[in-house]
C-alpha cells in the first residue's frame, strides 16, 4: 500500500502547523492506515510527518514513470485542444454559411424568379414553334390529302382510258381479221362503209381512232386493182389533165434538189400556182424551218437556180413563221406567225404584210399538230378553187378542220368539221375540194388514207401507195397548175405526179 507523508516542521509559526496536522489527520481519515512521526531534519529543525496509504494505488510510481505519464497527459490535452479548434473552425465555419445564407435568402430568391422566368419564356417559344410545326403539318397533310385525291383521279382517268385502248385494240384485231378475210374495197363505197359527215362531228365517237390508226398501216394494194389501167400501166384521167376529179394514183418521187446544212432536215418549197408579174411558173421559194425565229425566204427566178441552189432574191419577213404550212398564190406568200394562231398574207412584191387573220379556237405551237410534230397546228393550202387552211380546235376535239379563206383579207368563208383525227396522219392536202391525208411520215410504203370531200361532206378511207422514199416527209401540198404534189422529204425537195379519175 502507498503511503503518502505529509511532513510539518515545527517552528515559529504553528498555525500553519496546527492546519497542516488538521489536514494530514483529515487525510488519515480518508485512508484505512495512517502513521505519524517526529523527526528532526538534518539542520536540526523538528519535522512531523504523517504517513497515509492511497486508496487506488499499490505502489507510488517512480520518477520515470511519472514523466511518462505527465507526457501522456499532456498529449491527451494537446489532442483535444486540437479537437476544440478544430471543432471551434467548424463552428465558425457553420456560423459563417449561416451568415450567408441569411443574408443571400433574398438575393437568391430573386435570381431563381428569373431563372423560373427564362425556363417560362423558352417554354412559350418551344410551344409557339410546336403550334407552327402543326400547322405547317396540317397543310402539308392538306396538300397530300389534295395530291391523294389528284392522284386517285387520275388513276381512275388513266384506268378509263386503258380500258378504251383494251376496246380499241380489240376492235382492231376484229377489222385486221375482217380486212384479211376480205377484197381490197372498189373506189366506190357503199352507204355502210362512208363515215359520218361533218355535222355529226359532235356525236363523233372517239374509239373510231382505232380504225384511222388501222388503215394508216394496211399494205398498200396497186391501183391497178382499183381502176381500169392504160396499156403502159398508168391509171389516165377520164376528163384528161386539165379537169377536176378524184384522187387514184401517186407517183414515185422526183428529187429536184438537196439541203446543204442542218437547217433543211425539213422546211416548205413553193411555186405559184397563179403567179403574177413580175413572178412566172418557174419562180421558186424556199423556207428552211428548223429552229426558231424563221424569217427568211429565198427566192429563184429560174428552176435550174434552184436546182443549183442559187437564190435570186431573199426576203426577210417582219415576223418569224412557224411550221411548214406556208403557200404562195396570186404573188403572196400565206404563213402561221411563230407562237400564234395568226395567218399572215405578206406581198412579195412589195415586201409588205397586206392582211393577217386570227384563225378561231384553232390550235398553235404543238397543240394540233401532225403526226411529225414540228409545230404544224395550222397547215395552209392551194386547190384549183382558191385557198384554204387545215387545223383542229378544242371543240372539234382533235379533229381536222378545214377552212376556206378569201385570199385578199383572210376571211374565213365556210368551215366544215371531219371526223379524221389530225395527230393520227403524217399531213394532209387539199384537191379539187377533196381534203387527203396521208398515213405516215416515216415509212418508206405510206398511204393516202382519207378523204374527205367538201362538197357532199362525207369522208371515206383510201388506200393509195405513196412513197417517203427518204422516210421523213414533213410538208406535202399540191400545186393545181402543174398537177403535181411537191413534198420536202428528210432533206430533199421532191415531186409526185398525180392521177385523178371522176368523182
Amino acid at each position: 500500500m502507498s503511503l503518502c507523508a505529509c511532513c510539518c516542521s515545527c517552528g515559529p509559526k504553528m498555525p500553519a502547523l496546527q492546519l497542516l496536522f488538521l489536514a494530514c489527520l483529515v487525510w488519515g481519515l480518508e485512508a484505512r492506515t495512517a502513521q505519524l512521526r517526529k523527526a528532526n531534519d538534518r539542520s536540526g529543525r523538528c519535522q512531523y510527518t504523517f504517513t497515509v496509504a492511497s486508496p487506488t494505488e499499490s505502489s507510488c510510481p517512480g520518477e520515470d514513470q511519472a514523466m511518462s505519464a505527465i507526457q501522456d497527459l499532456q498529449r491527451d490535452s494537446s489532442v483535444q485542444h486540437a479537437e476544440l479548434v478544430s471543432a471551434k473552425a467548424r463552428l465558425s465555419s457553420l456560423e459563417s454559411l449561416l451568415h450567408q445564407l441569411s443574408l443571400g435568402q433574398a438575393t437568391g430568391t430573386k435570381e431563381a424568379q428569373e431563372g423560373l422566368q427564362g425556363q417560362l419564356g423558352a417554354l412559350r417559344r418551344e410551344r409557339d414553334q410546336l403550334e407552327t410545326q402543326t400547322r405547317d403539318l396540317e397543310v402539308a397533310y392538306n396538300n397530300l390529302l389534295q395530291d391523294k385525291s389528284a392522284l386517285e383521279e387520275e388513276k381512275r382517268q388513266l384506268e378509263q382510258e386503258n380500258e378504251d385502248l383494251a376496246r380499241r385494240l380489240e376492235g382492231s384485231s376484229q377489222e385486221v381479221a375482217r380486212l384479211r378475210r376480205s377484197q381490197c374495197p372498189s373506189t366506190q363505197h357503199s352507204p355502210q362503209d362512208m363515215l359520218p359527215g361533218s355535222r355529226e362531228v359532235s356525236q363523233w365517237n372517239l374509239d373510231t381512232l382505232a380504225f384511222q390508226e388501222l388503215k394508216s398501216e394496211l399494205t398498200e394494194v396497186p391501183a391497178s386493182q382499183i381502176l381500169k389501167g392504160s396499156p403502159s400501166g398508168q391509171p389516165r384521167s377520164k376528163e384528161g389533165d386539165k379537169g377536176c376529179g378524184e384522187l387514184v394514183w401517186v407517183g414515185e418521187p422526183v428529187t429536184l434538189r438537196t439541203a446543204e446544212t442542218i437547217t433543211g432536215k425539213y422546211g416548205v418549197w413553193m411555186r405559184d400556182p397563179k403567179p403574177t408579174r413580175p413572178y412566172t411558173q418557174e419562180t421558186t421559194w424556199r423556207i428552211d424551218t428548223v429552229g426558231t425565229g424563221i424569217r427568211q425566204v429565198f427566192e429563184y427566178s429560174l428552176i435550174s437556180q434552184f436546182e443549183q441552189g442559187y437564190p435570186s432574191k431573199v426576203y426577210v419577213l417582219p415576223q418569224a413563221l412557224e411550221s411548214t404550212g406556208a403557200v404562195v398564190y396570186a404573188g403572196s406568200l400565206y404563213f402561221q406567225g411563230a407562237e400564234s394562231r395568226t395567218v399572215f398574207r405578206y406581198e412579195l412584191n412589195t415586201e409588205l404584210v397586206k392582211a393577217e387573220k386570227e384563225i378561231p379556237g384553232a390550235g398553235y405551237h404543238g397543240q394540233f399538230p401532225y403526226a411529225w410534230g414540228g409545230y404544224t397546228d395550222i397547215d395552209l393550202a392551194v386547190d384549183e378553187s382558191g385557198l384554204w387552211v387545215i387545223y383542229s380546235t378544242e371543240e372539234a376535239k382533235g379533229a381536222i378542220v378545214l377552212s376556206r379563206l378569201n385570199p385578199e383579207n383572210l376571211e374565213l368563208e365556210r368551215t366544215w368539221e371531219t371526223n379524221i383525227r389530225k395527230q393520227s396522219v403524217a399531213n394532209a392536202f387539199v384537191i379539187c375540194g377533196t381534203l387527203y391525208t396521208v398515213s405516215s411520215y416515216s415509212s418508206a410504203q405510206a398511204t393516202v388514207n382519207f378523204a374527205y370531200d367538201t362538197g357532199t361532206e362525207v369522208s371515206k378511207a383510201l388506200s393509195i401507195p405513196f412513197q417517203n422514199r427518204y422516210k421523213y416527209s414533213s410538208m406535202i401540198d399540191y400545186n393545181p397548175l402543174e398537177r403535181k404534189l411537191f413534198a420536202w422529204d428528210n432533206f430533199n425537195m421532191v415531186t409526185y405526179d398525180i392521177k385523178l379519175s371522176e368523182m
